[in-house]
């Protein structure tokens, strides 16, 4: 996940942000804007930081998640400096979210991709303590409608994130992660999960199972994100995604039988 100033601040200042992205966010593909990628990988930050507070006060699991973040993605000295103070400008009342987050479509150019990826990473910082909070679902929405999501796509993303929570707390990921595959029955709740995380109903056929994994594999590769123009630090956080959905994937084909 990403930290970022609020957008729109003085020109010298955003002149001196796009000299640091440059000398440290490089790496992205020749066709996309550089401040257009520092607009991205910044505002994801501060809109964390502003989902953080929505309930009244940031919890310990959520400034522990956003730390987690930063070290997955390797962040220097400096870009840990601008990713902290983002979230603490994303905290405060007065902070723009609308306007960053017609910033941030903009920056996207359109990529569908890349704008479901910066949903999802809201959503995740949401469930850093387990839950989401009433007050946090309200900003999710008017994140979701800013970035073209209507109320039904943003419930399914819901759904699904919190599956990924219940399969994490159930040792599902851990399971498949020791020895390269699920070495022991799954239990109901870890299999409930992991067709939640795919989207599919446990009846569903084998076509269906397939089709729903190759189209979530498809919108989360990394490789796919980064050659729209994901930041190269947030690819940690895609990988790590894929594998979640992954790991669900294996899981239900090792139950069901298929290959």
């Amino acid at each position: 996940m990403l930290f970022g100033l609020i957008i729109g601040h003085s020109f010298d200042r955003a002149k001196a942000r796009q000299a640091g992205y440059r000398g440290g966010f490089g790496g992205f593909q020749n066709n996309v804007n550089p401040a257009q990628k520092a607009e991205f990988f910044e505002a994801a930050f501060s809109v964390m930081g502003h989902v953080a507070k929505a309930k009244g006060q940031v919890t310990e699991s959520e400034i522990q998640l956003a730390t987690i973040m930063m070290q997955r993605m390797n962040l220097s000295p400096e870009q840990r400096r601008v990713a902290q103070e983002a979230f603490r400008e994303g905290k405060s009342s007065s902070f723009p979210l609308r306007s960053v987050l017609k910033r941030v479509k903009g920056a996207a150019g359109g990529r569908h991709d890349l704008l479901q990826f910066f949903l999802e990473l809201q959503i995740s910082a949401a469930f850093a303590d387990g839950s989401i909070h009433p007050n946090e679902r309200d900003v999710l929405h008017v994140i979701a409608e800013e970035l073209g999501f209507n109320a039904a796509q943003l419930e399914r993303r819901l759904r699904m994130q919190e599956a990924a929570y219940r399969f994490q707390q159930s040792g599902g990921y851990q399971g498949h992660q020791q020895g390269g595959g699920f070495q022991q029955a799954p239990s109901q709740d870890q299999l409930a999960a992991a067709y939640d995380i795919l989207g599919v109903e446990s009846e569903a056929d084998s076509k269906q199972i397939k089709r729903a994994y190759r189209k979530l594999m498809n919108e989360h590769h990394p490789d796919k994100l980064s050659a729209k123009g994901l930041p190269p630090e947030m690819l940690e956080v895609a990988k790590e995604k894929a594998q979640e959905i992954q790991s669900a994937y294996d899981l239900v084909k090792k139950e069901r039988g298929f290959k």
